[in-house]
């Protein structure tokens, strides 16, 4: 993943579709950004070097109501 610091922030690159995305200082684990191109839901998984990964939401089964099937 490609990455440059700037005055703001650090541009990295999608994972998704390879657009540039600035992220805003202070970077921190589990910050969540959306690409402005494709909308990918992201989040910061590294900070030194800044990367992103898709964000996973948990599932939870509980609430799930039985169902036959």
């Amino acid at each position: 993943m490609v990455m440059k610091s700037t005055a703001r922030g650090v541009v990295v690159e999608c994972p998704d579709c390879g657009e540039d995305i600035t992220i805003q200082k202070p970077i921190e684990l589990g910050k969540r950004v959306k690409c402005p191109e494709c909308e990918a839901d992201l989040e910061v998984i590294g900070v030194d070097p800044v990367e992103l990964d898709w964000v996973y939401e948990e599932y939870d089964y509980e609430d799930e109501e039985d169902e036959d099937y």
